[in-house]
């Protein structure tokens, strides 16, 4: 276990805003935890758990306890001939994990290649990019409650996820810490690859297969997104809105091209980057912060940014888009 006070969190979250929190503490098990906890330093002091910082934006110094995860390890718990159950703890890194699992030739999670961060995260964001989710695979979410200071077990269908949502985004917020998350593979090689450009670099490869599908994905990310150890960025800043088919075909008649998905009878995702490119900020910068040239969703930091300059380019562009469009764009970033 460790403890250290006035932590720098530069190199902690991936938009790379100098920051500070009061106290950063690390866990390898429950026992710590349960410890950090209890400490009296800690007490009426805010805490909150970051894994890799991928997903966040501090807005000024952290005046509580960051905990982070150091649990680490992957094992089989249960298997058969049709799929296995990997126990995965919080602190692994996501695409450690996605590497490993196609590594054994277990179909899932490769469309999921790439996203940046940790285990612990993805039943708190339900993570997701290419057609898939982390809800897809999450068979069950060992927590520790932070009231009752023990360790609980949450099901898929108890952990009520949405669209980068659970209920440890709402109802449950700050109530428990994810020490490990259990994953259901399949050994039926059955590739998701309808999502369009995935499909046509497959079909130009001649080749289907799980690692192939990795490669794709993480080819196409690198092209597409800049590396946050490069340039600071939280990827996609911003969720597709999700309106009612009525509002779509309405959109249509002035946008024929405006892109989206039917979600079902009632409802369509509609693409935030294209509503931000033709909003005109595709590119554009902003002060020490802008829009990435070649993927609209992402606010990058050119270098000096202030969290005070991510927010106000991130209402700018909320405004034009709703002015434009009539939509709402809600962040995927989580202000801290």
């Amino acid at each position: 276990m460790q403890i250290i006070e006035h932590y720098p969190l530069e190199n902690r979250h991936t938009f790379h805003i100098q920051v500070f929190s009061r106290y950063w503490a690390e866990f390898c098990s429950e026992d710590e935890l349960r410890d950090l906890l209890s400490d009296s330093r800690f007490t009426g002091l805010p805490i909150f758990v970051i894994g890799s910082g991928s997903n966040l934006l501090f807005v000024g110094n952290y005046p509580g306890l960051l905990l982070h995860s150091s649990i680490k390890g992957m094992e089989v718990i249960q298997e058969d001939e049709t799929s296995v159950l990997v126990k995965v703890g919080s602190g692994v890194i996501w695409d450690d994990f996605v590497a490993a699992m196609v590594e054994k030739g277990w179909n899932g999670a490769e469309n999921l290649s790439g996203i940046p961060g940790e285990v612990g995260a993805s039943p708190v964001q339900n993570i997701g990019a290419y057609g898939a989710e982390a809800k897809d695979l999450i068979e069950s979410v060992e927590v520790f409650s932070r009231e009752r200071r023990c360790m609980e077990t949450f099901s898929n269908k108890d952990c009520q996820f949405g669209y980068r949502d659970s209920v440890f985004k709402n109802q449950l917020k700050d109530k428990y810490v994810v020490c490990s998350v259990t994953y259901r593979l399949s050994k039926v090689f059955s590739p998701n690859i309808d999502y369009g450009d995935v499909a046509r670099r497959l079909q130009q490869k001649g080749e289907i297969s799980l690692t192939e599908i990795r490669q794709t994905i993480l080819d196409i990310r690198s092209e597409k997104l800049p590396d946050p150890a490069v340039t600071g960025n939280a990827g996609s800043f911003f969720m597709n809105p999700t309106i009612p088919v009525a509002q779509y075909k309405a959109l249509q008649e002035r946008f024929p091209d405006i892109p989206g998905w039917g979600l079902d009878n009632e409802r369509v995702k509609v693409s935030a980057a294209w509503c931000i490119e033709k909003a005109g900020w595709k590119g554009k910068q902003y002060g020490h912060v802008g829009v990435h040239q070649k993927q609209p969703l992402v606010l990058i930091n050119h270098g000096q940014a202030s969290a005070s300059e991510v927010i106000a380019l991130s209402d700018k562009i909320r405004e034009d888009v709703e002015n434009l469009f009539g939509l709402q764009l809600m962040p995927e970033v989580m202000f801290i």
